[in-house]
């Protein structure tokens, strides 16, 4: 009823303009107040109550900021949206939003838009506001790129901090605000630059800021690789003002990750991109405008292919004599001039190799689920297919770790964007659901250097409106934070020599996982495993193999498990022969020379 009184009322007014009356505002109850005699305490009564809505031709309110009605953000519900006709339930009217992609076959039970039944003029679709709403524009967009959006309640947040969408050149602006707040414990530098020439930034929390410290893990956070996913890039400006302002206010929780961990965040991979979707603006970027570099890459997916080149030593069983199993290497083709490889991605690839980084997340955007490795199919022929890796179970609890702290990744009745047929429960989901040839930041990661990489997509809307940040800060806020302290999860240890001296690029070996890691250049390492009993193995170039076991608890905090490894004798020969300018005689040669003597 009162849906059909505001109908009428608005309709009324429409009329009126057209023949120049002036137009009486209804009250609350839906009576018309010009009905009521002039003058009269209930008419004035009547005005006052009416008056929150009367500006505009006695109608409504004139704001100067007009937010989106909350479509494409989940807060106008399936229930609200009405049409003529559909085709089936997969293409009815609650899948008339914006930027959702379709499912991969056409009988999927949620596709990627509202489609009528009938081919003709007299189909409608409707959206009820539920109260009396002015709309200043209609955003529409063909059949493209599926979720059950549930009505959600607004959230405020209490975080005094800067809300709102930053160019480039405010983003550098803001990172240098934290860094003159908390000089002690931020450092700005940049990693490369974008093909535009832009820096790309990234801001470094620690306690002692610009170096590695023994025994101290290194985590970075990366955003905006697809430059119109903007929620990440915001949410990681987001993070870097509330640590330096929990950091300052003597948070121990933020005390303890600051002083612990070496932190780095990349706020804007692909600048170029994130220029092009912000000159379009968060309700008309779309789904694929600025995603790609300005050379046209997907940067995320621009990385080596290094699962073919395991898998197929794997096939020939060169693995682990012939060919490790861990820092596989790149081709030499990816590192020429000529290859198709993003400026970006160079930056990136550089950066990883150099920082022993031991866990990453790169936000994204456009659903709500986290992805772990592995990215590919291991079959060919799969267009998908589900590839664990050796560390699944590790990668299983890291993105549970940040789905179950996120507000709405696991809520019983959310359904994820996009993937809905592969997501489960808990919010995650193995990223190997489409078989693609170029290599994914993810898997990168894992098989070339020891870091573990997870993509979390953090909003169904990649570029929110900036009215619903402080609403994504808060979906998000816990989870930034957990997943960050799952870097003290698993052991942790220096290799050393009998002289105490840190032995770098030594391999350590889990017994039952497939997947080694190496000590970096003074010796220390980080290998993140599950609660349980683990039998690690260290072997390095010129020592002795030694073994060690090592126990992991449930509490936060990796266990300490340093190994000392002794100079193999090999290598005391090799040591003693060089020393008096002689070379180690090889057995064949050995033989040769009896074999001459006997003749």
């Amino acid at each position: 009823m009162q849906e059909l009184l505001s109908r009428e009322h608005y309709q009324r007014v429409l009329e009126d303009r057209a023949v120049g009356k002036e137009t009486k505002p209804r009250s609350a109850g839906g009576s018309d107040s010009a009905s009521a005699k002039s003058g009269s305490k209930k008419s004035e009564k009547n005005k006052k109550a009416a008056k929150g809505l009367s500006a505009v031709d006695g109608v409504f309110p004139e704001r100067d900021d007009c937010p989106p009605l909350g479509l494409e953000t989940l807060k106008i519900d399936d229930f609200q949206l009405h049409a003529s006709s559909m085709r089936h339930y997969g293409l009815g009217p609650h899948r008339g939003r914006l930027n959702i992609q379709g499912g991969l076959y056409e009988d999927d039970l949620y596709d990627g838009g509202w489609c009528a039944g009938r081919n003709d003029p007299l189909q409608w679709f409707e959206v009820d506001a539920r109260r009396l709403t002015k709309f200043t524009g209609v955003v529409t967009q063909g059949r493209n790129p599926n979720n059950y959006y549930r009505r959600r309640n607004e959230v405020t947040t209490t975080d005094n901090l800067d809300f709102r969408h930053h160019s480039y050149k405010e983003m550098r602006q803001l990172m240098k605000v934290v860094n003159e707040m908390c000089p002690n414990i931020t450092r700005i530098y940049n990693i490369g630059k974008s093909y535009n020439g832009q820096k790309l930034y990234a801001i470094e929390i620690s306690d002692n800021p610009g170096e590695h410290e023994l025994g101290e893990p290194e985590f970075r956070y990366t955003a905006g690789s697809h430059g119109n996913e903007v929620l990440g890039r915001e949410l990681l400006l987001l993070l870097m003002q509330f640590m330096c302002q929990e950091y300052l206010s003597r948070n121990t929780r933020i005390r303890r990750l600051v002083d612990e961990t070496r932190i780095h965040l990349l706020p804007s991979v692909n600048p170029d991109g994130y220029e092009k979707a912000c000159e379009a603006g968060s309700e008309l970027s779309g789904w694929s405008l600025g995603r790609w570099s300005q050379d046209g890459l997907d940067i995320h997916h621009n990385f080596p292919d290094l699962n073919s080149v395991l898998w197929d030593a794997e096939a020939q069983k060169w693995v682990p004599r012939k060919f490790h199993n861990h820092h596989v290497p790149i081709p030499d083709w990816y590192r020429s001039t000529n290859a198709t490889v993003a400026v970006e991605t160079r930056a990136l690839v550089s950066w990883m190799e150099k920082i022993p980084f031991v866990l990453g997340g790169n936000l994204q955007g456009g659903e709500l689920v986290v992805t772990f490795p592995f990215d590919r199919t291991r079959s060919v022929t799969a267009l998908r297919e589900a590839t664990p890796t050796a560390d699944d179970h590790v990668f299983r609890w890291l993105a549970f770790s940040y789905a179950s702290t996120h507000r709405l990744m696991t809520h019983a009745s959310r359904r994820v964007c996009h993937t809905d047929d592969f997501a489960k429960e808990d919010g995650t989901i193995n990223g190997a659901s489409w078989h693609t040839a170029a290599g994914s930041m993810n898997d990168f990661s894992y098989l070339h250097t020891n870091c573990f990489e997870l993509s979390m997509f953090v909003g169904c809307d990649k570029f929110p409106h900036e009215t619903e940040l402080p609403e994504e800060w808060e979906n998000n806020r816990e989870s930034l934070l957990v997943f960050m302290e799952q870097v003290h999860r698993g052991i942790k240890g220096v290799v050393r020599d009998v002289q105490g001296k840190g032995i770098a690029n030594a391999i350590i070996a889990v017994d039952g996982i497939n997947h080694d890691i190496r000590t970096a250049s003074d010796g220390d390492y980080w290998r993140l495993l599950n609660p349980g009993e683990y039998r690690v193995t260290v072997r390095a170039e010129g020592f002795s193999v030694s073994s060690k076991v090592c126990s992991v608890g449930y509490d936060i905090g990796a266990s300490r498990c340093d190994i000392v490894l002794g100079r193999s004798n090999l290598s005391r020969i090799k040591e003693i022969m060089q020393k008096f300018n002689k070379q180690p005689i090889s057995m064949r040669q050995r033989l040769r020379q009896r074999h001459l003597l006997d003749t």
